[in-house]
C-alpha cells in the first residue's frame, strides 16, 4: 500500500509520545514492504526531505507564524495540505492516516481532495487531558476531535480505556474503533552501560539509587504527587535520589514545591534530554515511576519494561492494561503520595522482587509489543477502511 501519514511531531521534533509512535510504526510498515510517506513539520537542523529506513519523510516549511497555538495549528495544516497535494501528483496514495486533532484539518481535506479513505489514531482526548472542558479552547479542540473521528472510516486507539472513552464521548459505533497498542523498539535499550558513569553525569554518587520520572511537566502526569511522596521514600531509603526528566509549563510550580518541602538535595530537574540520554538513564535507574492521573497508554512505562527497569505506575487508563500488578510492575493509586511511596519502597527494599518484575516485564514486551506485529494489525485496519 501507499500510505500518507500526517503527524505534527516526528523526530527530531519530539513533544510527547506521538513522535516515537509514528517513527516506530512507519519504519515497521516500510519493512513490511509498504510505501510510507510521512508529512510533518520543519525542525531546525533537520532536512526538508530524508529517507529514514525506507520511510520518505517530508518536512513542511511553515511560512506564517502566530503566538496562539490553535491558530498556528490551522496555519501549519494549510501548508501540510499543499504538500500532500503536491506529492499526489506523482504518488497514488491508497490511504491517509492522521494522528490526533493537530493534523485533522489537513487529513480531512486530503481525504476529500484525493477521494481516499481516512484513518485516524486518537492518542488521547481533550476531555481526558484537561479532566473536563473548562474553556473555549478546550471546547474547540473537543469539537475538532469529534469531527476527526466522524470523518474517519476507521479509528485506532491505543487501549481499551480510550476506546470506551471516545465511543461514549463522541457516540461512535463500536465496530468503527480498533484497539492497537503502542510498540517499543527493544533493541534501543540493549545497552552495555557503565551505571556509575551515567550516575556521575547527573551528579549521583555510586552508592545512591535513582528514582526516575520521564515525561512532560503538566498536571495530567502527576509529578506533584511523586514529589509529595519523596519524604516517605527518603525516610526509608536515604540513598534515593529522584530525577525528573522532561519539561513543561508546570515546571516552575513543581520546582517551587520541591523548594518549599526542603527537597532540593533529593529531587533534581533535568529538563529536556535527548533520546540516547533517556535510554542510558532509564537503563541505569533503579525504579521508574509513572504517577499519571490520566494516561491513555503510557509508552514510557513500556520503555521502562523494555529497559529492564522496575516500573511503579498508577492504576489508571492504559497503564492498568500494560502492567500486571505484582508480576510485570507495581500498580498504585493516583493522586496518592502514600501509595506511590509504598510502591517505590517495595521495589527498592527487595532486589529479588525487583528482578522478578523485570524478567516478567521484558518477556511481556517481546511477546506483545513489537512494532512488526503492530504494523501488521494497522495494515488490516487500512485494508478494511479501503474496502468501505
Amino acid at each position: 500500500m501507499r500510505i500518507c501519514m500526517l503527524t505534527w511531531e516526528f523526530p527530531p521534533r519530539i513533544v510527547g509520545g506521538i513522535a516515537r509512535h509514528c517513527l516506530g510504526l512507519s519504519k515497521a510498515l516500510a519493512k513490511l514492504g509498504h510505501e510510507v510517506y510521512v508529512v510533518t513539520l520543519e525542525f531546525p537542523g533537520a532536512p526538508l526531505f530524508e529517507d529514514v529506513d525506507g520511510v520518505k519523510v517530508h518536512r513542511v516549511l511553515i511560512e506564517l507564524g502566530h503566538p496562539n497555538f490553535i491558530i498556528w495549528t490551522f496555519i501549519f495544516n494549510h501548508f501540510m495540505e499543499k504538500k500532500v497535494a503536491e506529492l499526489s501528483r506523482s504518488v497514488k496514495f491508497d490511504i491517509i492516516h492522521i494522528h490526533d486533532w493537530l493534523t485533522a484539518e489537513a487529513g480531512v481535506s486530503s481525504k476529500h481532495f484525493l477521494n481516499k479513505s481516512l484513518v485516524s489514531t486518537v492518542h488521547s482526548t481533550e476531555v481526558g487531558r484537561s479532566q473536563g472542558l473548562h474553556n473555549p479552547d478546550s471546547f474547540l479542540i473537543d469539537g475538532i476531535e469529534w469531527w476527526m473521528t466522524y470523518e474517519a472510516k476507521r479509528v485506532i486507539v491505543c487501549s481499551n480505556s480510550v476506546k470506551w472513552e471516545i465511543e461514549s464521548h463522541f457516540n461512535l459505533p463500536h465496530d468503527k474503533v480498533t484497539v492497537i497498542p503502542n510498540g517499543v523498539e527493544v533493541s534501543t535499550f540493549n545497552l552495555n552501560i557503565n551505571r556509575e558513569e551515567v550516575k556521575r553525569r547527573y551528579g549521583i554518587k555510586p552508592n545512591e539509587r535513582i528514582v526516575l520520572f520521564i515525561g512532560r511537566l503538566v498536571p495530567q502526569k502527576g509529578v506533584d504527587t511523586l514529589i509529595k511522596a519523596a519524604p516517605l521514600i527518603i525516610q526509608r531509603h536515604r540513598d534515593a535520589r529522584i530525577l525528573i526528566a522532561g519539561d513543561g509549563w508546570s515546571r516552575t510550580y513543581l520546582e517551587e514545591l520541591v523548594k518549599s518541602m526542603g527537597l532540593r538535595d533529593h529531587v533534581r530537574f533535568l529538563g529536556f534530554i535527548s533520546d540516547w540520554e533517556l535510554a542510558d538513564l532509564m537503563v541505569a535507574a533503579d525504579v521508574l515511576v509513572v504517577p499519571s492521573v490520566y494516561e491513555p497508554f503510557g509508552i514510557v512505562a513500556l520503555e521502562g519494561m523494555a529497559a529492564g527497569t522496575p516500573v511503579v505506575a498508577t492504576n489508571i487508563g492504559g497503564l492498568s492494561e500494560i502492567i500486571e500488578h505484582d508480576r510485570t510492575g507495581v500498580l498504585v493509586y493516583p493522586r496518592n503520595p502514600e501509595s506511590i511511596a509504598w510502591g517505590v519502597n517495595r521495589v527498592l527494599s527487595d532486589h529479588k522482587y525487583a528482578d522478578w518484575l523485570v524478567r516478567n516485564a521484558r518477556r511481556k514486551v517481546l511477546e506483545a509489543y513489537s512494532w512488526e506485529e503492530i504494523a501488521k494489525r494497522t495494515v488490516e485496519v487500512y485494508e478494511s477502511a479501503s474496502k468501505v
